[in-house]
């Protein structure tokens, strides 16, 4: 891609997704992820109706009038992108792939976190770690995200979920606010999960698209493995066939879902056509309550 087309698409993917972050999205982001504590900010005279806990009596003694202490949310936080840029990410049989909505998806929880004022910090991996870009605020660094997610090509085709969450254990001493976001075809990455979900406020989600959930019959047709490049000819008249296809799609989806509620961290399944706003907000609003 060009640098004018580049710039271009960077543009456009902007304009989108910073209307949804502003109009829609950042209240819901500031009211579902808190700040690390109060902070102490002034202290006022007691009025009707504050909180007699917070009266500092110090002050009230030498004044002879009561004064209340007001705190302030420690508002700061770290939010890390997680991406997937695996083989399997650049398939698409809608009008979008995997990997165009992630970059939207992720595009969009970047500009929500500048919004309030945080950092945003993304890894990117494969089944290795492809780019780790340290957390940062700015408008021009979040459309230096937005760059790297729409040109950043993997010398790797395999998926390693269990060496980015590894990896992101390893990088960041405090917690953050970390997204994952992959099709989660993969298995092997419980141990690491459990570890990083316990030291920071982690999501998955999950993008998929409808042609990996059940396979049509179509004869005998060529299909190509995206993270092995090996092409095989299948029968999908096949019962059996399309039956050990859907088992196969359910079992990593079910995985997915099973090991996130396991370990306290949250969820998000969206296929690729479904409007991943509504998904998000129904998660946010969900968190809330």
């Amino acid at each position: 891609m060009d640098t004018k087309a580049l710039l271009k698409k960077v543009r456009k993917i902007e304009i989108k997704t910073k209307r949804l972050s502003n109009n829609i999205f950042g209240g819901e982001y500031h009211s579902t992820f808190k700040g690390r504590g109060m902070t102490f900010s002034e202290v006022r005279q007691y009025q009707f109706g504050d909180d007699v806990r917070a009266i500092d009596w110090n002050v009230t003694a030498r004044c002879n009038s009561p004064y209340i202490k007001v705190f302030e949310e420690e508002r700061e936080l770290t939010l890390m992108l997680l991406i997937d840029i695996s083989g399997s990410e650049f398939f698409g049989s809608q009008s979008q792939t995997k990997r165009e909505v992630i970059t939207e998806i992720s595009a969009t929880l970047a500009f929500s976190a500048l919004q309030n004022n945080d950092k945003v910090g993304m890894i990117m991996f494969s089944g290795n770690i492809e780019l780790y870009i340290p957390p940062k605020k700015g408008r021009s660094h979040v459309l230096r995200i937005i760059r790297e997610l729409l040109e950043f090509e993997p010398a790797n085709i395999s998926t390693d979920i269990g060496g980015s969450l590894a990896f992101l254990s390893s990088i960041l001493k405090k917690k953050a606010i970390a997204f994952l976001l992959s099709d989660f075809i993969d298995s092997s990455y419980e141990k690491t999960l459990k570890i990083a979900a316990k030291k920071h406020d982690l999501t998955g989600i999950r993008i998929y698209d409808k042609l990996e959930t059940s396979i049509p019959k179509m004869g005998l047709v060529p299909m190509i493995d995206s993270e092995r490049k090996g092409l095989s000819w299948i029968d999908t008249d096949s019962g059996s066939i399309r039956e050990s296809y859907s088992s196969e799609y359910i079992k990593n989806a079910e995985n997915f879902s099973m090991l996130f509620k396991k370990n306290g961290a949250g969820s998000i399944s969206c296929e690729v056509s479904e409007s991943y706003v509504k998904k998000l907000l129904g998660y946010f609003k969900n968190r809330t309550r």
